[in-house]
């Protein structure tokens, strides 16, 4: 896809259209990777979202118990001071 590069005062920016917009869930920052004499733009990820409802939820199910003890039976500290 061929953009214009437009005069914003002093400095030069493009403008993304409603539908580009819209497809790739573009809010008011991305993500800008310079990678090998290309820029590539991306919209910003959020790989942890919704982890707080889910923790929430965790714990009013009960499901927030330690798999593995933090210590061990055998375990002794002592070596570590």
């Amino acid at each position: 896809m061929e953009i214009s590069v437009i005069k914003i005062g002093n400095s030069r920016g493009i403008r993304f259209s409603k539908t580009l917009i819209e497809r790739y869930n573009i809010r008011d920052t991305v993500d800008l990777i310079l990678d090998k004499g290309q820029i590539i733009i991306k919209p910003l990820s959020n790989p942890r979202k919704g982890w707080d409802k889910a923790f929430t939820q965790m714990h009013t199910n009960g499901d927030d118990k330690l798999i593995i003890p933090d210590i061990f039976e055998e375990e002794n500290l002592e070596e570590w001071r």
